[in-house]
């Protein structure tokens, strides 16, 4: 069945493509947050241990909103490590960084996905798409002030 929802078939593309961009980041992240939750170590273990958690909890979250947003489009989303490995800005973490190192990434990992939810935005303000613009705008408020609050540890 053909979907009429008033946003042109090359827009839901344009759209969806950047939607799968922040869903690739958005796995990326929250893969690096949940490895971390399990190693950090430190004087900073039990406040960051239970700060990860909520964060990657969020970020789980977050996932099927974004995944069942590019589905709304009547595009796919991606669904594995080869393509968000292809799609995601975000680099892996393959060591265990100590507390400061952890912390660090995570804020450039945040500050990476409010930068490409960014992106979907204006893809989504080109193409008419209120839902996804407002999706993105979400998106951007939760990793600016999860930047903020992970900065703020390493001052």
């Amino acid at each position: 069945m053909n979907i009429d929802i008033g946003i042109g078939t090359q827009d839901r593309r344009h759209i969806a493509d950047g939607l799968a961009h922040l869903l690739a980041d958005t796995y990326t992240l929250y893969l690096k947050t949940h490895n971390f939750h399990w190693n950090v170590t430190g004087p900073m273990f039990n406040a960051l241990h239970s700060m990860f958690m909520v964060e990657y909890n969020e970020l789980w979250l977050s996932l099927d909103e974004i995944a069942e947003r590019i589905r709304a489009l009547d595009e796919f989303a991606p669904g594995s490590g080869s393509q968000y490995a292809k799609l995601s800005s975000i680099p892996e973490e393959t060591g265990v960084p100590d507390w400061k190192g952890m912390v660090a990434q995570l804020v450039s990992g945040h500050e990476t996905c409010a930068r490409t939810a960014r992106d979907a935005f204006k893809r989504a303000e080109a193409g008419n798409d209120q839902p996804t613009a407002d999706l993105a705008t979400t998106r951007m408020q939760a990793h600016e002030k999860t930047a903020w609050m992970l900065r703020s540890l390493l001052q």
